[in-house]
């Protein structure tokens, strides 16, 4: 894996109650501004979980698969992307008063042929819509939006 992006936010609340929200993947939609549906197959979240996801940028739509490849009640639970090996996780720290979250993801070095395909077609993603979907700062924008919005849900509870 190569060039993590990481965002993290302290959350006035206990790991437990920070997991119950950030583990229950089939609200990912409700957070992130990008991943807007993320249907669980088998009803339980746990190791080996996978996922139907429905992802959507500016008028772009396009469907993903991940398969939950960590999952530690209470500290972590990742996820990859099995169209093209994206990661991403969710780490819990314990804190005075909370907890510190940290979101990750992290790409492969040698991408698929189906994203480097999707990346020639819609290279042009920029000048058609005016945004950048590669970008690394849009990506961690994303990040911080949706741990701002776990942190009000957990908070607000």
């Amino acid at each position: 894996m190569a060039n993590p992006l990481e965002a993290k936010i302290d959350i006035a609340a206990t790991p437990q109650e920070v997991w119950t929200v950030v583990s229950d993947l089939k609200r990912m939609g409700e957070w992130s501004p990008q991943c807007r549906q993320m249907h669980v197959f088998g009803g339980v979240v746990r190791k080996g979980t996978r996922t139907f996801n429905v992802n959507r940028k500016g008028f772009i739509v396009w469907p993903t698969t991940s398969e939950v490849v960590r999952f530690e009640p209470n500290k972590e639970i990742a996820f990859r992307i099995l169209e093209h090996g994206a990661m991403w996780s969710y780490e819990l720290e314990p804190i005075a008063g909370g907890t510190t979250v940290m979101e990750r993801r992290e790409m492969p070095t040698d991408v698929s042929t189906l994203s480097r395909l999707v990346k020639t077609v819609f290279g042009g993603v920029k000048t058609l819509f005016g945004d950048n979907d590669d970008s690394e700062v849009d990506r961690i924008d994303d990040m911080n939006t949706t741990l701002e919005r776990i942190k009000a849900e957990v908070e607000r509870k």
